[in-house]
């Protein structure tokens, strides 16, 4: 988790950020609560930690991450976005559409795919983020 906190740190000032008291808290507060968590749940546990921090703070430094492509926003039905951390540049998801579970997977073999996209199309991919959506173990025993 620290480590976590640390790759945000350094990618912060690395790209020109200042990184401010607040945003360390920040950081080691997303760090901590391993992704999946939103705006406001992060800003509750931020003030919690830090009670100086306000919520604008926490919103502009998720932005920051985002364009630094660190996180990225899922929209998993709730209506409100749950950020994801962007380990090694990806994140996997099965996503239930039973109960709403989400399961998280490292597996990855969309290396290749990358390549060829981003070849036919000119484009640089610098990362993904992959949902597949069906019925979990638990809710196929119950039909």
């Amino acid at each position: 988790m620290r480590n976590q906190a640390a790759e945000f740190e350094t990618a912060l000032q690395g790209n020109g950020f200042k990184l401010t008291a607040a945003r360390q808290t920040i950081l080691q507060v997303l760090a901590q609560s391993g992704g999946h968590v939103t705006a406001d749940e992060l800003a509750d546990k931020v003030r919690a930690a830090s009670p100086g921090v306000g919520r604008m703070t926490v919103y502009r430094t998720l932005d920051v991450l985002c364009r630094l492509n660190l996180i990225r926003p899922v929209y998993q039905g709730t209506g409100a976005a749950h950020y994801v951390l962007m380990a090694d540049g990806h994140h996997h998801h099965l996503v239930c559409s039973g109960c709403g579970a989400v399961i998280e997977f490292d597996d990855c073999v969309l290396t290749e795919v990358e390549r060829a996209i981003g070849g036919r199309y000119q484009f640089q991919v610098q990362g993904h983020l992959l949902e597949f959506f069906g019925v979990c173990a638990q809710c196929q025993g119950e039909t």
